[in-house]
């Protein structure tokens, strides 16, 4: 860049157009290649303009008047110049054409252009002629006002909305301009009809912002961590080394003996901070945040064709002219209303190739988004530096949760072993299996069942007793316990990153309203001022949200019918299915019954959930849209409730359905395999025709964290909820979290386009949901043990009804009998005679009066006994568990004595660092002050001494 263009820069806002004008004056008569040309060129070239139309135009008829007296590089000049990458000075697209100012974040339009054919031949008409032009074209600094248009090809005409997007980027550009962001723009791009503004935010913008937004940054002042001693720091140290070959090789992972304190950055004392290097002191992370905070505060006002002349200007309403009065339109509102179609800052880099240079994105390709160290730990560090600290706060908790799953795994697969090694001790399932005991079971259907031996049933006895046995009740407890250790480790790790990110202090303060708010909050001021109402401090109340909250609670009602109706509709299938079959002529068909009907129930069931699924998280966004929140938190907190309800009630109605095979899973292995069918080389090549904001343009745009949450949600109450039921869930769970963090990191670094950095010290409303399933997983397991499982029934038994206090009889017990005598017409098997012998008694499970009783098949007083055993266990393994996860709770502290030393360890050096700074300052006062009276001194020594007052006693007459 030439001096004058670095000295323009430098001037403040009113001045610079001034200087502007000068140089293009001077350009007039300067020699060819004078400076005042130059400096006038480079600046319509580099430099973002927000001067008026009429000093634009200036600076074209200087480029045009340039040309004409034949300032040209000559033509072997021009052929160098074209031999050299031209998008190496900027790393394609990652800095300005400067090369120097990084691009912070990326704004981009769809606008209305001539097509590329005409671009080309204008071109290569004046390859020789029209060189400063064509840069002019290139970097025009708004639409339709960059340069000057050839002969005979006038400009497409625009429509009214085009030109009132094209007005309102405009202003609002320009409003950036004034708040301190330097804009560079770029149409000439791979993308017809796309537009790109890259916004550079200055070292004085990122002070300033930095102290408005309160970041915590490194001090100049190091201290030291507390470490372990003695037996603790051994333990620790033996622990490194067996993990070291676990640890990612990053920075960053490394343990930290020495820490920088951090104080909010402030500019009157910069002093403080480590500004030896001001390229670095702000990280690309914290720079996108500070100028995504200025877009979503900086407004456009204008509505359509408010700067139009003539006929638009005459089509203005009322309406439209309230617009342009009242409303105010943020990033978010021009994203909503398509002026812009896009906003995100950059990736670092590519993360793939031979010839990339190095950058945070490929360490964590390589690192962390690879399959090929699934078995090493996260780099959560820079998982953090590079995408924030809320998506760093879910990948570390989704850590924390994969390995807490270890433990409940080894206990389901202890416990699944228990029953794999007992089936064969086990009283009941060998009564069952035993062919002498010839017990003649009732049909399970009527006419088309028939009687069947109770042997028959024999596999699926024994299989039974591998999950439902005595360790399944200890298992349960154990996992209840479990949960609560991990919602207190949790917190525990949270704290410490809270700590090692500098977030200790930190308070979410209130979000902008977001467009849809505005919007409707603008229409209910309109009709307020048309009744002559007052209109100061409009907001929405509950009456004008009551009828979406009624629209929300019938449809919430009537979806959760709609999936029990389902769940129904299948069992009835179950139902009808058996029966069809069961006529069939077929011997194979009818022997084949159960897994027919069992298999097809399941498939669609499966489709079903799928289908609803993606129903209910559509649903459940539009009814979070019409209640209007006011801020995009409270959006996300109300969609996550909702969300979390239907997939809760859609997921777990259906309790045969398997969690770990959903369509989700299916979609993720879908997308793996597209991944590995692009070839590195088609990628390469793909790379190398776009800027960086092109390539990260066809990316997918960033939809926030409840997908990748909700799964996780759901498939922790799948673990904690009928853990009774199915004890390997924990390894299952493992197995998937396992691929789980991989996937969703490879698709951050290689699919998304790189997410604003939100600044969070918790995982918000998902922690209240986790706590809300954990306490209902004691109760739902106690429910599932007590009325699904014999454990009750055997313990009832054998201290109430055994003779000789074992299992022995135990299923006679539990059967009843029913005298085939006693059937209603028409539903009394076809064949009775299917057995080869006829049958007077058949037996059925349940506690009822035999038909030789007074009170023939009426509920015993076994029943009663049998339910109020299970009461009781409901009550007490409720209450009992209850209060160890709260004594766990209790025991636990939420805040690691190590972190609150350090914490408080910070405090004290940080009022350590004021005070000397006070006494430095005081100290420097007092050295001025006593040079200022040994300046006074000469002069109070040679001036004549004051005459003595009057009433002195050396006044003559005075004090008498």
């Amino acid at each position: 860049m030439l001096e004058g263009d670095i000295g323009l820069e430098g001037l403040p806002p009113k001045e610079a157009p001034a200087a502007e004008a000068a140089g293009a004056v001077d350009g007039e008569g300067a020699p060819p290649g004078g400076p005042g040309a130059q400096a006038a060129a480079m600046r319509v070239n580099e430099k973002y303009s927000t001067l008026p139309a009429a000093d634009r135009s200036v600076h074209i008829i200087n480029i045009c008047a340039i040309e004409d007296i034949g300032y040209l590089p000559s033509e072997g000049t021009l052929l160098n110049s074209l031999s050299v990458d031209p998008d190496a000075k900027c790393k394609y697209g990652l800095y300005f054409r400067d090369g120097a100012r990084k691009a912070d974040y990326v704004l981009v339009y769809h606008h209305k252009r001539a097509s590329g054919s005409r671009t080309l031949a204008r071109r290569v008409q004046h390859s020789d002629a029209g060189l400063a032009a064509r840069s002019a074209r290139q970097d025009r600094p708004l639409p339709g006002k960059a340069g000057p248009v050839g002969a005979g090809e006038p400009e497409p005409p625009l429509d009214y909305h085009e030109d009132d997007k094209r007005f309102r980027r405009e202003e609002y550009e320009g409003n950036l301009a004034e708040a301190g962001l330097e804009l560079e723009r770029d149409e000439d791009t791979k993308i017809h009809g796309v537009g790109f503004v890259k916004i550079h935010a200055p070292w004085n913008v990122l002070c300033r912002e930095a102290e408005f937004l309160k970041l915590k940054m490194p001090t100049k002042k190091l201290y030291h961590i507390n470490e372990t001693r003695g037996l603790l720091k051994k333990i620790n140290s033996v622990l490194q080394k067996i993990t070291d070959p676990i640890q990612p090789k990053v920075a960053e992972h490394r343990p930290q003996t020495t820490k920088r304190l951090s104080y909010p950055f402030s500019r009157e004392k910069q002093h403080l901070f480590d500004l030896s290097d001001k390229d670095s002191f702000f990280d690309s992370k914290t720079r996108s945040t500070i100028v995504y905070e200025i877009l979503k505060r900086t407004t456009c006002t204008k509505a359509k064709y408010s700067m139009g002349q003539g006929e638009g200007r005459k089509k203005e309403s009322a309406l439209l002219s309230k617009r342009r009065k009242c409303g105010k339109y943020g990033i978010t509102s021009l994203l909503a209303n398509g002026v812009y179609s896009a906003a995100y800052p950059l990736h670092d880099g590519d993360y793939e190739g031979e010839n990339v240079e190095f950058n945070d994105r490929k360490l964590l390709y390589e690192e962390w988004a690879s399959y090929g160290v699934f078995y090493k730990y996260q780099p959560i560090d820079l998982v953090r530096k590079y995408f924030g600290e809320k998506i760093g706060l879910y990948f570390a908790w989704l850590g924390v949760y994969t390995q807490m799953l270890i433990p409940a795994s080894v206990v389901g697969i202890i416990v699944f072993l228990y029953g794999w090694a007992t089936v064969d001790e086990n009283i009941p399932s060998m009564e069952m299996c035993d062919q002498r005991h010839n017990i003649t079971m009732c049909p399970l259907c009527d006419k088309t069942c028939s009687y069947w031996k109770m042997s028959s049933a024999c596999a699926t006895a024994r299989a039974s007793h591998l999950f439902d046995n005595p360790a399944t009740v200890f298992f349960s407890v154990f996992m209840a316990l479990w949960a609560a250790t991990f919602m207190e480790h949790w917190k525990r790790k949270q704290m410490r990153l809270n700590y090692r990110w500098d977030l200790t202090g930190f308070e979410e303060e209130e979000d902008h309203p977001r467009a849809e708010y505005e919007a409707r909050v603008l229409e209910k001021s309109l009709r307020k001022e048309s009744k002559n109402k007052e209109t100061d401090k409009v907001k929405l109340t509950w009456q004008d949200r009551f009828p979406a909250y009624f629209t929300n609670l019938v449809s919430i009602i009537f979806m959760i019918t709609v999936t029990f109706a389902i769940v129904l509709g299948v069992i009835i299938y179950r139902i009808s299915t058996a029966a069809a079959l069961a006529v069939n002529s077929s011997p194979s068909v009818r022997s084949n019954i159960r897994v027919t009907v069992t298999a097809t129930a399941v498939i669609i069931n499966l489709v079903v959930i799928i289908l609803l699924d993606e129903v209910y998280g559509c649903i459940a966004r539009w009814l979070t849209k019409i209640e209007v929140p006011k801020t995009e938190k409270s959006f996300e907190e109300r969609l996550i409730f909702k969300a979390f309800l239907l997939k809760f009630v859609n997921s777990y109605t259906p309790i045969f359905y398997v969690a770990f095979f959903k369509g989700r899973k299916m979609k993720k292995f879908i997308r793996y395999l597209r991944l590995k069918h692009q070839s590195p080389s088609d990628h390469d090549e793909y790379v190398k025709k776009k800027q960086r904001y092109e390539v990260d343009y066809t990316l997918e745009p960033f939809a926030g964290l409840t997908p990748e949450y909700m799964e996780m949600i759901i498939q922790f109450g799948f673990v904690t909820l009928f853990v009774a039921s199915f004890p390997l869930a924990p390894l299952f769970a493992l197995l998937n979290n396992i691929i789980e963090i991989r996937l969703d990191a490879k698709k951050f670094i290689t699919e998304l386009r790189r997410p604003v950095a939100v600044r969070a010290k918790d995982i918000g409303i998902w922690y209240n949901i986790l706590r809300g399933v954990g306490k209902l997983a004691v109760i739902i397991n106690a429910f599932v043990i007590s009325f699904t499982s014999d454990f009750i029934p055997r313990l009832v038994y054998l201290y109430m009804y055994s003779e000789n206090g074992t299992m022995h009889g135990f299923v006679n017990h539990t059967l009843s009998s029913f005298n085939v005598s006693d059937f209603q017409n028409g539903t009394a098997p076809n064949d009775p005679l299917d057995l080869g012998y006829e049958v007077q008694i058949c037996r059925y499970k349940d506690y009822r009066e035999p038909p030789w009783s007074e009170h023939k098949y009426d509920i015993s007083k076994d029943f009663w006994a049998v339910l109020a055993a299970r009461l009781a266990f409901v009550i007490v393994f409720q209450n009992l568990v209850m209060f160890m996860s709260d004594f766990v709770d209790w025991v636990i502290p939420d805040i690691p004595k190590d972190i609150s030393q350090q914490m408080h360890k910070e405090k004290v050096l940080m009022v350590e660092l004021f005070m000397r700074e006070e006494q430095g300052k005081q100290q420097l006062l007092d050295t001025w002050m006593e040079k200022d009276r040994k300046k006074a001194e000469p002069f109070n020594n040679h001036s004549p001494t004051p005459p003595a007052p009057p009433d002195s006693p050396d006044f003559p007459g005075g004090a008498l």
